[in-house]
């Protein structure tokens, strides 16, 4: 998806229309890691050494063919008005492999 760098839109901020920057924002972290019951988390805690049934531990977390299910990702803008230099995301995200801004 090609998108230009800069567009006149709503400032909910300035309440009238006025040219905006576009930047696209980053996916962020992976927050499984850092959950409670991670496999990470249970490895320091020394949940998974030794001998015997580790139970829940003893499995891989997702088989191989569950990992990936979607090919593509939302694109989530970020507009900043040039007359009150403000930011605002996007509603909604679009999907699309790929984005360039021009």
């Amino acid at each position: 998806m090609k998108k230009p760098k800069a567009t006149n839109r709503y400032c909910p901020f300035c309440r009238k229309r006025t040219e905006h920057k576009i930047k696209l924002l980053s996916t962020g972290m992976n927050r499984g890691a850092l959950k409670k019951g991670s496999k990470q988390r249970a490895a320091l805690r020394g949940a998974s050494i030794g001998f015997g049934n580790h139970g829940r531990w003893s499995k891989p977390a997702i088989s191989k063919w569950k990992r990936k299910t979607k090919n593509t990702k939302k694109a989530v803008f970020l507009y900043t008005c040039q007359a009150c230099k403000k930011s605002h995301q996007s509603k909604k995200g679009k999907r699309s492999g790929k984005v360039v801004l021009e």
